[in-house]
C-alpha cells in the first residue's frame, strides 16, 4: 500500500475562498477549481498516489475532464467519497472513473486522433527531482528498434477506439530518455518509417532537450516531417538541482536559439514548463524570452507534489492556489498577443479549461 501524504495546508480550503480568488483574478470558478484539484490532490480511501480520473464539475456537468492526481493526500481540502468530490464539505463535482496511471508503451488522446508514446521505458528513467514517473512500479517496454515500434503500433491498432490508426494527427514521443542527439534522431527516423508502413501521416511531436543542432533539424526535415519540437524547458532557476543532467545541460540562454533553429528548418516549435518551481518574476522573464520562437501554445503544467520531498521543491508561495491564478494571468499577457491558445487534450494539468483570458475555449 502506498503511503499517504500529510501536512497539507491551503489558503483556499472552501468553495467561498476559491470563488473570491477566482473573482479577483478574473478566472472562472470552474477553472480555479480544476487547478485546485491538480494542486492540492484529493483525500480519499483509495490508496493510489497517482491516478487518472474523469471529473465533472457540479457547475458545468456537461463537460468531463481527465486529470492525473494523487488520491492519498491526507489533509487536502478536496475529499472523494464514492463518486462525490467535495471541497471543504461542499459538493463541487463527481468522479466518473478512476484508472491507475501505469507506465505503458502508448495511450490515445483527443478521442483517438492523437497518441502518446513512451519509447524508452519511463519507469527506468532516473528522472528529474519533481517528476512522479520514477514512483511508478510498472514494467514498461524499451522500444529501440523498428521491429519494436512496429509491434507497438500493431497492438495500438487493436486498442484504438475505431481500430484505425490512419486518423492519427499527432504522435507524441514522451519520456524519450535519449542522452545523445544522434540517438534521438535515429529513433525519430525509425518512427517515421513505421508510421509510413501503417499509412499514418501524422505529425510527430518530440519532448526533449537533447535536440539542438542545425544539422539535426535538417536531418529531421529530410526524413521525419511534419515534426514539432516540444523543448523540455521545465524551469528557469535551480536547474542543476531540479533537472537530470541531460536537461540541466541546456542553458536557459541557449533555449531561444534551439527553438529558432528548429523553426528555420521548417518545424513546429513549443516548450514544456512546470508552473510552481520558479518565482513569478523568473517565470515572466523566461517565458517572455521563449515566446517569440514558438508556433504552438506551450505546455504549462501545474506542479504536483507526490511526497514531502517533492513539496519542498516548490518555489515559496507555490503551495497556494493564488500563485497559479497569478501565473495564469501573466502568461496570458505574454502569450496572448501571438494568437496561440491552449488545446485541452494536450495537457492533463493545465492552467486553462473553459477560458483563456476572456475567450471561451472549446473541447474537453
Amino acid at each position: 500500500m502506498t503511503a499517504r501524504l500529510s501536512g497539507h495546508t491551503s489558503t483556499a480550503s472552501t468553495l467561498g475562498e476559491v470563488e473570491r480568488l477566482a473573482a479577483h483574478y478574473g478566472v472562472p470558478i470552474e477553472d480555479a477549481l480544476l487547478i485546485a484539484i491538480n494542486l492540492y490532490g484529493v483525500d480519499s480511501d483509495r490508496p493510489r498516489h497517482r491516478a487518472r480520473v474523469q471529473v465533472r464539475l457540479a457547475s458545468a456537468p456537461e463537460v468531463s475532464w481527465q486529470l492525473i492526481v494523487p488520491l492519498n493526500v491526507t489533509g487536502s481540502p478536496l475529499r472523494l467519497k464514492g463518486e462525490q468530490l467535495t471541497l471543504g464539505g461542499t459538493l463541487v463535482g463527481e468522479v466518473a472513473r478512476i484508472d491507475a496511471d501505469e507506465a505503458v508503451g502508448g495511450y490515445f488522446r483527443d478521442t483517438g486522433r492523437a497518441v502518446t508514446l513512451n519509447p524508452n521505458a519511463r519507469s527506468r528513467c532516473v528522472g528529474c527531482a519533481f517528476c512522479p514517473n520514477t514512483l511508478e512500479a510498472a514494467a514498461d517496454p524499451r522500444l529501440s528498434e523498428e521491429r519494436d515500434l512496429g509491434e507497438l503500433f500493431a497492438a495500438l491498432r487493436e486498442q484504438h477506439p475505431r481500430h484505425d490508426l490512419t486518423e492519427l494527427r499527432e504522435v507524441t514521443v514522451s519520456t524519450g530518455c535519449f542522452e545523445r542527439e544522434s540517438a534521438a534522431v535515429r529513433h525519430l527516423q525509425a518512427l517515421r518509417t513505421v508510421l509510413t508502413e501503417h499509412a499514418v501521416e501524422a505529425r510527430i511531436g518530440f519532448l526533449t532537450s537533447v535536440l539542438g543542432s542545425r544539422s539535426a533539424f535538417e536531418r529531421l526535415a529530410a526524413d521525419v516531417t511534419p515534426f514539432v519540437l516540444r523543448l523540455t524547458a521545465e524551469c528557469f532557476t535551480r536547474r542543476d538541482l531540479l533537472l537530470k543532467a541531460s536537461k540541466a545541460a541546456l542553458a536557459v540562454s541557449d533555449m531561444p536559439g534551439v527553438l529558432r533553429r528548429a523553426s528555420d528548418a521548417g518545424h513546429g516549435t513549443s516548450f514544456t514548463y512546470i508552473v510552481g518551481l520558479d518565482g513569478i518574476d523568473a517565470l515572466i522573464a523566461g517565458v517572455g524570452a521563449l515566446a517569440p520562437y514558438v508556433t504552438e501554445f506551450p505546455n504549462f503544467q501545474v506542479y504536483q507534489a507526490h511526497n514531502s520531498i517533492m513539496a519542498g521543491l516548490r518555489n515559496p508561495g507555490a503551495q497556494d492556489l493564488e500563485y497559479y491564478l497569478r501565473a495564469r494571468v501573466v502568461i496570458e499577457e505574454i502569450i496572448g498577443p501571438s494568437g496561440l491558445r491552449p488545446v485541452a487534450w494536450e495537457c492533463y494539468r493545465p492552467l486553462w479549461y473553459f477560458t483563456f483570458a476572456d475567450e471561451p475555449l472549446v473541447g474537453s
